[in-house]
């Protein structure tokens, strides 16, 4: 039996951890390094490391903050922000990094996708979609969620799988440092509609909220981050929680 995961997202600012709502980054949050190395031993099953600037700001990511993270880690790692090219896919995996979440990009230049699973294999690849509902549809946004692009959620998603993405992210706008729950309809829209695993972000406040993402939102795993970093939870209490109401997970 597949077991859901847990996985903490460090999103990250000028080398630090920051948290807001709806994509914002107001709250220094910590060191990436330390809190890569408090989950590691907490028993998270894979950690995310976004660089939320990178892509807006067109720049780099921080190669040097990835090597120290993935140092730590006895957990896979995937890295996303400013990734353009399949170079800089390769960068990142030479540095550490286990999978490699692309976004931006992949929006501008869809061939990405294919490129990286073409290079690197899908096992590697994932698409990270930024969502919104705009009044009509759930729309694509770019940038850290700061551009929209015209872009259906679903149709994205499934191109992105037939391009060769192993793994979806669905990071809703909306939900995002809310506290309030996941995004449960573009959620389970999108793990109903491909045959790879879907990951829930963005709204996680309780540990219910998990629950729901998986039950209701149809996910194969659920990134957090507030929940986490703040102590309203540890990684073994949202597993234990889970596991009593017959959800399958690593212990």
């Amino acid at each position: 039996m597949l077991t859901t995961r847990i996985i903490p997202c460090l999103d990250v600012h000028a080398g630090r951890v920051i948290r807001g709502q709806k994509f914002s980054a107001d709250l220094d949050v910590g060191d990436p390094v330390e809190l890569a190395r408090r989950y590691n031993a907490d028993g998270a099953d894979e950690l995310v490391y976004y660089d939320i600037t990178a892509s807006a700001e067109k720049r780099e990511i921080f190669l040097e903050v990835v090597e120290r993270t993935a140092d730590e880690l006895f957990i896979p790692l995937t890295v996303g922000g400013g990734i353009r090219t399949a170079e800089d896919v390769r960068r990142m995996l030479r540095a550490g990094a286990d999978k490699v979440s692309i976004n931006s990009a992949a929006v501008a230049r869809p061939e990405l996708i294919d490129e990286s699973a073409y290079g690197f294999g899908s096992q590697c690849t994932v698409l990270s979609i930024d969502t919104k509902w705009n009044g009509t549809m759930y729309e694509v946004y770019v940038n850290g969620g700061r551009t929209p692009t015209g872009r259906e959620t679903l149709a994205w998603a499934r191109e992105g799988v037939d391009r060769g993405a192993g793994e979806i992210v669905v990071n809703s706008i909306d939900a995002d440092g809310t506290k309030d729950g996941y995004e449960l309809t573009v959620t389970s829209m999108v793990a109903d509609a491909v045959p790879v695993p879907v990951v829930a972000s963005g709204g996680a406040g309780k540990l219910a909220h998990l629950y729901d993402a998986i039950e209701l939102g149809h996910a194969h795993a659920v990134l957090c981050a507030s929940i986490f970093h703040f102590g309203t939870h540890t990684v073994g209490e949202a597993k234990q929680y889970l596991r009593e109401r017959g959800v399958a997970v690593r212990l």
